[in-house]
């Protein structure tokens, strides 16, 4: 299974040059060699291109990983004994740097001999419960950090393995998962007796509330399509094998049923919040992923064959999805205000209330939270139902992903900015805004005493959002507001034993909960520093507007004149 060339050689080098611009439905015609550039915003491009690199590194060119290697100085850590990546193109690095690399090391899993993950914490003052878990979501900036490091091995591993894992039977009680589940985590155990390691998968039989985790599936293809553009490699996702893998994740997205929206529904605590939040129905961070998904799998299938129908279905239900989020998810001060003035029970094709959204259900928080310039993709939109809340993550993968419009990228840079306080604060970011609480919490959430208001997913800080946000940030050329969170974040970060999550309205108090040492706290530092440091990097996980798709349909006023 893993005999395959990993560097791969020129002509799939080039294969994967430039094809994140593309038409959606000019995907249907047969393919031809592709040519992908990495996305650099245009203060970037000078930043990058003025400074004092070497030539190499000013022109961009990243095709294989021995190329990612030689463009960074490396320093040996003398307690670890690993390569550790020096400051590129000028910039200073900070002295937490090293001791972050040291630590992500520490996290490393082993299977056979191979490194195949990092586990979710190294904190051996607390129960280990899962934390001593390689989990799919919570590995992302883990690997991010080792592919722009030069080290693709450990990432093809995982990719590999967990691949396996997902042909694996999945049961909770009687009832069978579908086949092209992913698992949550998974843990590698050694039997003493033989001396004999094996693999033990999570699907969500012993996750809280038995939930299937949906979005491993998205991460697991978003981050294939990260290594063949890091490494240049087509060689890993041109296998029958994740061809197939890709397939089967998807199948379960596209299959037809009684929805009337291109949207997917969702239970609570599927997601990053794996707890009961209230983002049942259609949560934006997996509607973002899901998109997201999408692009990269037509990056990464082949368009001939068992997957040339899969191709046609992926190309209608971007057009279909994309459509649906930009016209009913998008909230910013003029919709805010159509929705205010919204009459209700409109029946027929020509109502402009298609969701009868009562307006006195818009909570009023919105109204002051909402600047002048600036707007956002709400939290979750069904029959009757808007949830207005701010979630951090769903919002940066669209931007990443160009679900969001170049002006909704900006206008979300512009709403994060000047909502600083709210959404950064002491420690960068929240992962929702406004905490739920009183009897609404109760409600909403079961009097989950894990998710008291401003805490954990309630309203909590999570460091390991500084890699999408800094992503986002380059990808809309406002690379001075990752600059500024970063900032924050080191003030503190490293000082606190790099904590999962912080507390209170700010994100001024460690986490009554956290656990120290959390990997992906440490490798979403990591990757967003690097990503300052060479903005190439962003290529890896964002893709370009797709400028054939027809514009958003703005809405009329939803008032009788």
């Amino acid at each position: 299974m893993s005999s395959f060339n990993q560097n791969g050689d020129a002509k799939n080098a080039d294969t994967w040059d430039d094809i994140d611009d593309i038409d959606f439905s000019k995907l249907l015609e047969k393919p031809r060699p592709l040519n992908m550039e990495r996305l650099r915003s245009l203060e970037e491009r000078s930043l990058t291109e003025l400074s004092t690199s070497p030539p190499h590194l000013r022109n961009g060119d990243n095709a294989s990983a021995s190329r990612l290697q030689d463009r960074a100085e490396c320093v040996v850590s003398p307690s670890v004994g690993f390569n550790t990546p020096r400051s590129l193109a000028g910039f200073e690095s900070h002295p937490m740097v090293g001791e972050a690399w040291d630590a992500l090391r520490r996290s490393l899993v082993y299977f056979r001999g191979q490194p195949v993950g990092t586990i979710a914490a190294v904190d051996n003052s607390e129960e280990k419960l899962n934390y001593d878990q390689v989990f799919v979501r919570d590995f992302v900036p883990s690997a991010l950090a080792f592919l722009m490091n030069g080290e693709p091995d450990i990432v093809k591993n995982f990719l590999l393995k967990t691949l396996r894992l997902q042909s694996w039977e999945k049961k909770i009680d009687r009832f069978q998962l579908g086949e092209g589940v992913m698992p949550a985590s998974f843990k590698v155990f050694h039997d003493p007796v033989r001396n004999y390691e094996t693999l033990i998968a999570d699907f969500g039989e012993s996750a809280i509330g038995r939930v299937a985790p949906v979005d491993s599936g998205f991460w697991w293809i978003i981050l294939l399509r990260a290594y063949t553009k890091s490494t240049g490699d087509s060689s890993l996702a041109d296998m029958p094998e994740c061809q197939k893998g890709i397939r089967l994740i998807l199948s379960l997205c596209l299959s037809e049923g009684f929805d009337t929206f291109p949207t997917l529904l969702c239970a609570d605590g599927c997601c990053m919040i794996d707890r009961r939040m209230g983002v049942y129905g259609y949560p934006i961070e997996i509607q973002a992923l899901f998109f997201m998904s999408l692009r990269c799998a037509l990056l990464l299938l082949k368009h001939e064959g068992e997957s040339k129908e899969m191709v046609e279905q992926i190309v209608k239900r971007l057009h279909a999805l994309s459509y649906h989020m930009r016209s009913y998810f998008w909230l910013d001060l003029k919709q805010l205000n159509d929705i205010y003035r919204y009459k209700t029970e409109e029946y027929s094709h020509t109502a402009v209330n298609k969701f009868n959204v009562i307006p006195d259900s818009l909570p009023e928080w919105v109204f002051d939270f909402m600047p002048p310039q600036g707007g956002f993709f709400i939290g979750n939109v069904s029959p009757a139902r808007m949830d207005f809340r701010w979630f951090a993550l769903g919002n940066c993968i669209a931007i990443l992903s160009s679900l969001a419009t170049p002006e909704q990228s900006t206008a979300i840079m512009d709403l994060i900015e000047a909502r600083w306080e709210e959404l950064v604060g002491e420690m960068p970011l929240k992962v929702c805004y406004p905490a739920i609480e009183s009897h609404e919490w109760k409600i909403v959430t079961g009097c989950d005493p894990k998710n008291t208001r401003w805490s954990y997913h309630n309203g909590g800080s999570w460091p390991v959002l500084l890699w999408v946000l800094t992503a986002a940030c380059i990808k809309t050329g406002r690379p001075q507001i990752a600059r500024r969170a970063i900032e924050v974040a080191e003030a503190r970060l490293h000082k606190d034993n790099w904590p999962e999550y912080y507390d209170g309205t700010v994100g001024r108090y460690v986490g009554k909960q956290a656990r120290k040492c959390q990997t992906w706290s440490i490798a979403g530092y990591l990757v967003a520093k690097m990503m300052l440091e060479d903005p190439s990097h962003v290529g890896m996980v964002a893709l370009e507007e797709d400028k054939q798709m027809k514009p958003v349909m703005r809405r009329s006023n939803s008032w009788t004149c």
